[in-house]
């Protein structure tokens, strides 16, 4: 099968070994033309992307990675540009049909900027933190808001935007797809299988770091875009921050108040409960997987004293790394 010539990848990684083999290889006969950017890999990333005919990028080590740096290389080393770019992590693999169906999709209707599909985990059952990264990854179809890193993108498009925003750590895609969407494009979820995703997470300290950088997110995403993730930041305000010094004010001053904290979380976690159900999962992986999405707005508040402590001292914005 000879690739589309109007299209191209562009893969990012950093350490990523075995999982690295793999999505190169889902990637061959694709596309036209593969670009890996790499963000300072100590293992034999490099040999391997070269070794499966890709173009390979290196960042300049003194400045900060980013997943948005690392994308923004890859497309700046297509030249010509594409018409469209296929983006994938490094810990993905490309599930057949899902190029043909996105580029059917961008051929056949004129305003969508960006399309994606469905991410799946590859190891769902392999701990509790997998499984929650794999119920993460299944939205609903149709236009949206924002999506993962996992996308296709008009290449022009990408040009018109700036592309990412290299200083954001996390949720740069969120970021992006918002600045796509005001300037008149739609991003789309199409209800096709995307790209297998390898978490990895195994400890409950990568989930820790990990709900650390989704609330980091949250903070520097809203104060480029207030609209943007303003309900998330409010429950953790509320749960991750504000009950829990109430807790700790009442624990003092008048214990009595500590069963209403206790019954606002409950309450709070029986939703979460109902609405984990309410897609598709059985009550007792409910029941488990919402005691992490409860405990999750603690980090997430750390996350978010993180940026804004970064901003006062006028930090470099450094990556948040779980694995």
């Amino acid at each position: 099968m000879t690739a589309p010539a109007n299209i191209a990848a562009v893969i990012i990684g950093r350490n990523e070994g075995a999982r690295l083999v793999a999505g190169l290889a889902s990637l061959k006969g694709q596309v036209a033309r593969i670009v890996y950017v790499d963000s300072g890999s100590t293992d034999n990333s490099l040999e391997a992307a070269r070794a499966a005919g890709a173009q390979v990028v290196e960042l300049d080590l003194e400045q900060p990675f980013t997943a948005a740096r690392a994308r923004n290389a890859g497309f700046d080393a297509l030249d010509p540009v594409p018409e469209f770019v296929q983006f994938i992590d490094g810990d993905c693999m490309l599930e057949p049909g899902w190029i043909a169906a996105a580029l059917d999709a961008m051929t056949s209707v004129a305003d969508l900027g960006i399309v994606t599909g469905w991410r799946s985990e590859i190891y769902p059952d392999a701990s509790v933190y997998n499984g929650l990264a794999d119920f993460e990854w299944h939205r609903p179809a149709g236009d949206i808001e924002g999506c993962g890193g996992d996308m296709m993108v008009r290449g022009a498009v990408f040009a018109a935007v700036g592309g990412f925003n290299p200083r954001v750590i996390a949720a740069e895609d969120e970021e992006f797809c918002t600045r796509v969407r005001k300037a008149g494009w739609r991003v789309h979820r199409l209800p096709e299988a995307m790209t297998r995703h390898d978490a990895d997470m195994l400890r409950f300290g990568q989930w820790w770091q990990r709900a650390i950088r989704t609330g980091h997110g949250f903070a520097q995403v809203g104060a480029l875009h207030p609209e943007y993730f303003a309900r998330e930041r409010q429950r953790v305000w509320l749960f991750g921050a504000l009950l829990p010094a109430v807790a700790v004010v009442a624990a003092v001053v008048q214990p009595l108040a500590l069963p209403v904290v206790a019954l606002i979380y409950m309450l709070s976690y029986l939703r979460t409960v109902r609405g984990v159900m309410a897609e598709g999962l059985d009550l007792r992986r409910a029941m488990h997987q919402s005691v992490f999405l409860s405990l999750s707005k603690l980090p997430n508040f750390w996350g978010l004293l993180t940026y804004h402590w970064r901003v006062l001292r006028r930090r470099d914005m450094a990556i948040i790394e779980y694995k």
